[in-house]
């Protein structure tokens, strides 16, 4: 993937700047409610197999903490105009945003989640589109 289609898909990356053949420099801005943070840190792209599955690394310090991520996404042809999209991802954060609470990083990780799969989806369907 190229940086233009990771910045558009990953919630909250404000710049995305390639370092290597897989790795990028990253700057995220999220809102949570009322509480706001950047961070910035690195993106790894890893275990890469045809396009079709990939491990995606993630450590970001901001004022707030710092947060590691670890997803696991791999795309399977379920026919010929679908694709299923298997997810599986941690998260460890520290520092005062850390401190939140399960119940609201929970619910902050499950709306970034989404977010995630909107976006990844609806730059597969431009794909598929020719735009």
């Amino acid at each position: 993937m190229d940086t233009d289609i990771l910045s558009k898909i990953i919630p909250g990356v404000s710049k995305l700047e390639k370092t290597g053949e897989n790795s990028y420099k990253s700057t995220l801005e999220l809102q949570l409610g009322p509480f706001s943070a950047s961070f910035a840190g690195d993106v790894q792209m890893e275990d890469i197999t045809d396009q079709k599955r990939f491990t995606l690394k993630m450590q970001q310090s901001g004022k707030v903490g710092n947060a590691t991520s670890t997803m696991k996404i791999e795309l399977i042809p379920a026919n010929g105009t679908e694709t299923e999209v298997v997810f599986d991802g941690e998260v460890n954060i520290t520092g005062l945003i850390g401190s939140m609470g399960n119940g609201v990083l929970s619910t902050a990780a499950n709306v970034l989640t989404k977010q995630f799969f909107v976006k990844l989806d609806h730059e597969l369907a431009k794909q598929q589109a020719g735009q």
